[in-house]
């Protein structure tokens, strides 16, 4: 399988007139995945967690939107085998992993789901994102490299650039279109150093994420690709702006 890193937008995204078929088109591409391990922007906790094996509750993460998105419905299967070949392969010394099982799926993981699996029977886990220190989210990367093997879609989910301010101006502000371009380039060239150092190294990187939590799922897929030498075929399958903000979503493998 690929690995993948998805603007996961918001919400309402659902009601966009073009995002959605794009995510379904890209899902109808793909080889059908055995299970999908999810690593959302949306969920931080170390050490590296687990979330729930066996019934899927939504976590509805997001406040003050109309009363519809709050009702929406994701029952996918829970993966328990997947959870615990995910636990051989990240548990060592010094690198313990919970367990919460009680830890449904945040918008960061369904919202994009609903779109790339509606009918929901693809087995979904979802992990946490210990850190945000991209050379360690590579390494978590590396280490679930296996499971791609075993028909596993691993999704890094979060948004290529992640400034809310860009909802308070029309069009799309300098700082994202800058980020944007740069991580394209990045990417297609495999300039993984320029990557990992992105808030130095990238025009507005600050800008486009003055916390980086939404651009550190993309560590994860990276690791996993770097694993199985797929770094120089990164493939930008998705792009172009909503509200202002890069949905540039990429293809490893």
């Amino acid at each position: 399988m690929p690995a993948l890193y998805l603007s996961h937008g918001a919400p309402p995204l659902a009601d966009d007139p073009v995002w959605p078929g794009e995510l379904a088109a890209w899902a109808a591409g793909l080889p059908r995945p055995t299970a999908i391990l999810m690593v959302s922007a949306h969920w931080e906790e170390a050490p590296l967690a687990l979330g729930a094996t066996e019934t899927l509750p939504l976590v509805y993460d997001f406040w003050g939107f109309p009363e519809r998105y709050y009702q929406v419905r994701y029952a996918a299967p829970g993966a328990p085998a997947l959870a615990e070949a995910v636990r051989k392969l990240l548990r060592a010394p010094g690198t313990p992993v919970q367990d919460i099982p009680d830890r449904g799926l945040d918008h960061g993981a369904y919202v994009p789901l609903v779109e790339m699996y509606p009918d929901a029977d693809v087995p979904v886990l979802q992990i946490s994102l210990p850190t945000l220190d991209p050379r360690r989210l590579m390494e978590i990367g590396r280490r679930l490299a296996p499971l791609r093997d075993e028909g596993v879609l691993i999704v890094g989910s979060g948004f290529f650039t992640h400034n809310l301010a860009a909802l308070r101006h029309e069009g799309v502000p300098r700082w994202s279109a800058e980020f944007d371009a740069w991580g394209r380039e990045a990417l297609a060239t495999a300039d993984v150093d320029a990557l990992l150092d992105f808030t130095r190294k990238s025009p507005a990187g600050l800008l486009a994420h003055p916390r980086t939590e939404h651009f550190a799922p993309l560590f994860v897929a990276l690791g996993a690709a770097d694993a199985a030498g797929e770094l120089d075929g990164a493939r930008s399958v998705i792009d172009g702006f909503w509200m202002g903000l890069a949905k540039r979503s990429v293809q490893f493998g």
